[in-house]
């Protein structure tokens, strides 16, 4: 990558969980849709504990984007609490394609 190229072309990955009022509210829908409309690629699935876990991939401005859109909105029913981001880090290229809900 050359040093002309901005940050936000940088490729980057990060794990998420989400705590909170965030299942039975369409929260993995909305994060799909969302993910897609930023231009990202990644995962999202409930747990069995009552949170939501996930990952995304893109240029590093969107998934920024998509970290504030992950801890402050998410769906119109959802009451977030908290927010925990892990293993953020650079990749050369996506390692996922598409944005899905897995079970």
């Amino acid at each position: 990558m050359s040093e002309d190229e901005s940050a936000g072309s940088k490729l980057v990955s990060v794990d998420f969980e989400i705590f909170g009022h965030v299942q039975g509210v369409c929260f993995r829908m909305y994060t799909e849709r969302e993910g897609l409309r930023l231009g990202l690629v990644g995962w999202v699935k409930n747990t069995f504990s009552g949170t939501v876990v996930g990952q995304v991939q893109g240029p590093a401005d969107m998934v920024e984007e998509m970290k504030v859109w992950l801890s402050k909105e998410g769906s119109p029913s959802s009451r977030i609490t908290r927010a925990s981001f892990t293993n953020q880090r650079s990749i050369n290229k996506l390692e996922l394609s598409g944005f899905k809900t897995r079970f």
